[in-house]
């Protein structure tokens, strides 16, 4: 019991040097609304003694971070069979759940989206959600505005518009480097299209821009996983569909087990090698961590055969 099930649809932070998972299904168990705690110190699972107003289970919400509070939002509820909106906080000192009640007009009920902490405001991005609240297929649309909720008023913010918009996605990245929210990748059903693209909003001047990063990026996918280390962002796996079956079939499904890096910030060093790998220079007089480095830049860094899933 002081381990969680397999599962998705789950979020998992960091606070000092314990990961929390929380939420998340499968198809046998069904959604969960249980904590779960992993203390890196001591690779050890354990289920935290909790208090308040624990949140439903559900799947497809999103988790982020201020200070020692974790701030849960959305995803689909499994008893009330619909969306949320809600906004639920953990104290982690205390290990308290409440449902903050918020003032102002909240963001849309949605699953699959982001919240990201920059300052003491969180920004949502995108999702799924449904025209007329509990799902359906049918009815299904997908988000591409900014809400944004501030934590020390309780309140969302009226947002003006903006021209330049990111398509509608589910199942993206988004992470806040420089005081600026950066989205990737995600897939929207309506289009038919996954993403490979990379988005720049600035809440200063409240605009997007779509960034065109050097070297040659992953492959168009969803539900993959990004971490902020320095000035860089590691990407890891995620889900795209099978070459061979076409862009639009939903139900042939590759899961990824690639890494790619995206660094902010390259040294001279990193630029160096980029020119030898483009220019196809002779690395035969080079230092031998070097060359090493080179061959891991330009090989298949594939750690398992590529995995075959029935998951959308």
């Amino acid at each position: 019991r002081e381990v969680p099930y397999m599962r998705y649809g789950h979020t998992a932070v960091l606070v000092d040097e314990t990961v929390l998972i929380w939420g998340g299904r499968n198809d046998t168990e069904g959604a969960c609304n249980v904590l779960y705690a992993f203390e890196v110190s001591q690779h050890r699972w354990f289920t935290p003694k909790i208090s308040g107003t624990v949140p439903g289970a559900r799947d497809g919400h999103s988790a982020c971070v201020l200070g020692k509070a974790m701030y849960i939002f959305g995803g689909y509820e499994q008893l009330a069979d619909c969306f949320s909106n809600e906004i639920h906080k953990l104290d982690t000192s205390s290990m308290c759940w409440s449902l903050v009640s918020a003032r102002g007009t909240p963001a849309r009920w949605r699953d699959f989206h982001s919240a990201t902490i920059i300052g003491s405001k969180m920004f949502v991005f995108g999702g799924r959600a449904d025209r007329f609240g509990p799902f359906h297929s049918n009815n299904e649309i997908y988000c591409n505005k900014i809400k944004i909720f501030d934590t020390e008023t309780n309140c969302w913010l009226n947002t003006p518009s903006t021209q330049l918009l990111p398509e509608g996605r589910r199942s993206h990245s988004a992470f806040a480097y420089n005081g600026e929210l950066y989205v990737f990748g995600g897939y929207n059903a309506r289009l038919d299209r996954h993403f490979s693209d990379l988005w720049k909003f600035n809440p200063e001047a409240f605009s997007w821009k779509k960034v065109e990063p050097k070297g040659k990026g992953p492959c168009p996918r969803r539900r993959q996983c990004c971490c902020m280390l320095g000035d860089r962002i590691v990407l890891f796996g995620g889900t795209s569909p099978c070459p061979e079956q076409g862009m639009g079939d939903e139900f042939n499904l590759m899961d990824h087990s690639d890494l790619y890096i995206l660094d902010f910030s390259p040294n001279l060093k990193t630029l160096c090698k980029l020119a030898v790998i483009q220019y196809s220079l002779e690395q035969s007089g080079l230092p031998h961590d070097i060359r090493w480095e080179l061959t891991a830049m330009t090989t298949n860094s594939n750690i398992s055969r590529p995995i075959f899933s029935s998951h959308g």
